[in-house]
Formats: structure tokens, sequence, C-alpha cells
């Protein structure tokens, strides 16, 4: 005969089973949050790393970027110190633009549709011809700023794939 009765064996077997199970489940829950920890820490490395690298793919495209735009600054300004030389005096004394071509002009650079034509060819607009060469090439140097600007984007955009693709980790 045992001194223990049968309810408090049973009672005592689901206590340790329940014990067992609990020690087991802190241990096991310890360990997924390490690993979790350690994969959050292994990204966290991988995203400073790209981002260094991104870093240093956009000051090398920026660079690039400000000394070309410098570049087209210089030759617009250039340009428009030759207009003298290339719409002299006499050229703007015999030639006036009218109000439509200043209208026209002025819509198609704005992108859109020009007024109508009301008065266009009524008075002169009182504008010199020399005016008109330093406005279109003024408006030249900036559209090639603007062409800079893209293709320094589609540069970066190309440094910026290009790293992820290799930072990407491959099946």
């Amino acid at each position: 005969m045992s001194l223990i009765p049968w309810p408090y064996r049973w009672l005592a077997l689901v206590l340790l089973a329940a014990a067992l199970f609990g020690f087991g489940w802190i241990k096991g829950a310890g360990h997924a949050q390490t690993q979790w920890d350690a994969a959050v820490q292994k990204q966290a490395l991988q995203a400073a790393a790209v981002g260094e690298r991104q870093a240093q793919a956009t000051v090398k495209v920026v660079t690039q970027y400000v000394d070309r735009v410098r570049v087209i600054r210089e030759k617009g300004e250039t340009i428009i110190k030759e207009v003298p030389v290339y719409v002299p005096v006499q050229a703007d004394a015999a030639c006036t633009i009218n109000r439509g071509f200043v209208r026209l002009h002025d819509a198609a650079a704005a992108g859109e549709l020009p007024e109508t034509a009301r008065d266009a060819d009524a008075a002169p607009a009182g504008l010199a011809l020399s005016a008109v060469a330093g406005t279109v090439a003024a408006n030249y140097q900036t559209c090639h700023e603007n062409a800079e600007q893209l293709r320094a984007l589609q540069a970066w955009i190309s440094e910026v794939r290009a790293e992820e693709q290799a930072s990407s980790p491959r099946p």
C-alpha cells in the first residue's frame, strides 16, 4: 500500500507536466525572441549599409550635376552676353516685335493655348529684337539645366537600383 492516494498522484503528475510545459514554453519563447532580435539587428545593419551606399551615390551624382550645371550656366551667360554682337543695334532699329509674337511666345513658354489675335498686328509691342534673342537664349539655358537635372536624376535612380540589386539576397 502506498502512502499517497491516487487522486493526489494524478494531480502531482498533471502539475509536473504543466510545469514542464511552461518551462519549455518560456525557454522556446526566449529562443524565438533571441532569433527575432538577431534578425532585426541584421536587417538594421543591412539597411544602414544600403543607406550609406545610397548616400555615397547621391553625393557622387549631385557633385557631377552641380559641376555640369555650372558649365551650362557659364556657357549660357556667355551666349547672352554675345547677343549684341549677333543682333546689332541696326537690327533692333529695323525690326520691331509685335504683340502677336509676344503673346504666342509667352503662351508657348507657359504650355498654354495663346489668346485670340485681337490686336496682334495693330501696334508694335516696343520689344527690341535683341531682347527677344536674350530671352530665347536664357530660356534655352534653363532648358539645358532642366535636361541635366533629369539626366542626374536618372543616373541617381540607376545607382540606387544597382545598390539594391547588389545588396538583395539571391535565391
